[in-house]
């Protein structure tokens, strides 16, 4: 990834859609030996909980792939098909391509449900460019749903996400036009409009399209960039006649910077 507009000029690359997908893992653990509240405000939440949303960022944000790990259950699952191995090796995989990743939590809800707590976060995660990765910068944001018990992340489902990747002097400004979910067998719109005059400037471009799964985490899809005659990508998109979740992406290039932008679809039933 040091050189990724050389890369992509060769209009054939490995498309990370994945990288999206690791990140959002981080989120939290709860000790065993909090007393169950009624209240769910963030407000009211118990101290400990803060806290340990704190360590846990604290572990990601030095690349600690065991100190995160030891915050799940032996036992994990996830709705993307996720363990804990394969977690901990899409993490280690992801720190090492970006090893210098912030991540910042909040908690957004918490209940009690028997002996376990059901806690919504939003977790932002950010890549700040350098000089030596041709400026590549990385933003991302995943609200996720987690159920704990005892000290151990029991079970973990995304709601939604989304992540931005850009690369170059003069990444290409793109909005993003895609629903969050659609029913199974629906037709939807994608569009990835670029926001500023093209000029003299070609573009070249992809959209892709690919059901969520564990072995994408480690394995990226490869991708062919074609020239674009418009300012953007627009396609029309078929859900699946099954639910479940897609990464719906874009990547575009111009001459002085690319970006790639990855999102969550959900497909639900009618």
């Amino acid at each position: 990834m040091t050189n990724i507009i050389a890369l992509l000029m060769k209009r054939h690359t490995n498309f990370p859609a994945s990288i999206s997908l690791s990140v959002f893992l981080l989120t939290i653990g709860i000790t065993s030996s909090w007393q169950f509240a009624q209240a769910s405000t963030p407000e009211n939440a118990p101290p400990e909980l803060k806290n340990l949303l704190t360590q846990i960022d604290t572990a990601a944000n030095q690349g600690d792939v065991k100190g995160v790990i030891q915050f799940y259950d032996a036992n994990f699952t996830n709705g993307d098909g996720l363990n804990r191995q394969t977690l901990e090796k899409s993490l280690a995989s992801l720190w090492q391509r970006y090893p210098k990743l912030r991540y910042n939590t909040q908690l957004q809800s918490w209940k009690s449900e028997g002996n376990a707590i059901i806690a919504e976060t939003v977790t932002n995660i950010t890549g700040l460019p350098s000089s030596n990765n041709n400026n590549l910068t990385f933003n991302a944001t995943i609200t996720s749903r987690q159920r704990v018990t005892g000290a151990k992340i029991l079970q973990q489902d995304i709601l939604s996400e989304r992540t931005l990747l850009t690369s170059g002097s003069k990444p290409p400004q793109v909005d993003i036009k895609l629903p969050q979910q659609v029913k199974v067998g629906q037709k939807y719109n994608f569009d990835a409009i670029v926001q500023e005059p093209l000029g003299d400037d070609y573009l070249l471009g992809t959209a892709l399209e690919e059901p969520i799964q564990a072995d994408k985490y480690l394995n990226p899809t490869p991708v062919d960039l074609e020239l674009l005659t418009s300012g953007g990508l627009f396609k029309v998109g078929l859900a699946p006649k099954t639910p479940g979740s897609q990464w719906i992406s874009a990547v575009i290039l111009r001459g002085d910077g690319m970006t790639m932008i990855t999102q969550r679809l959900q497909v639900v039933k009618k």
